[in-house]
This record gives structure tokens, C-alpha cells and sequence, in this order.
């Protein structure tokens, strides 16, 4: 099976994904959020440094969970054209 070449919004949203879960682990170790979440740590490492811009949904969630996000949450600050002011957090409507 080929894989195609990631898109640069695939690219960029992966980046996204790994800031979103950056800032939720904050000052948890890497290490203990990873085993907890039953995923290597190698492979959240990737994931937020935006080396694995598609992890699998299973991972996403395990991660998720472990940090205390919903999922409605990670997607909305990652897709759209407004992912950028999503990732910043909420914004009062004008």
C-alpha cells in the first residue's frame, strides 16, 4: 500500500495537534503522560513535535483522555480556518 504525501493543511493541523497537546500536558513529564495513555513515548514525542501529523485516532484519544480533553475540544482547536484563534482559546463573538 502507497501512502500519499501529506497536504500542507494535514501538515500544519498536525502542528497544531502537537501545541494543543503541549500546553494540556503542561508540566507533566512526557514519560508518565505517555505510559498512562498506553502509547510509547517516542510516539507522543512525534505527535507534539509535529512529526506524525496523522496519528491514529485510538492514540488522539488515549492522549486526550489522559490530559482531560475531549475530543470536540482537540478538534476544534485544530481544524477550520479559525484554528489558529482557536488554539489561543475562546473568543467573545462582536
Amino acid at each position: 500500500m502507497v501512502r500519499l504525501p501529506l497536504t500542507p493543511d494535514e501538515i500544519a493541523r498536525g502542528e497544531r495537534l502537537g501545541a494543543v497537546l503541549r500546553r494540556a500536558r503542561g508540566e507533566r513529564p512526557l514519560l508518565r503522560v505517555a505510559l498512562d495513555a498506553g502509547v510509547s513515548p517516542e510516539t507522543l514525542r512525534k505527535i507534539e513535535s509535529g512529526r506524525v501529523a496523522t496519528p491514529s485516532f485510538p492514540t488522539i484519544a488515549a492522549i486526550a483522555a489522559e490530559l482531560g480533553l475531549s475530543l470536540d475540544e482537540v478538534w476544534a482547536q485544530i481544524s477550520g480556518p479559525t484554528a489558529d484563534a482557536a488554539a489561543d482559546g475562546p473568543r467573545l463573538a462582536s
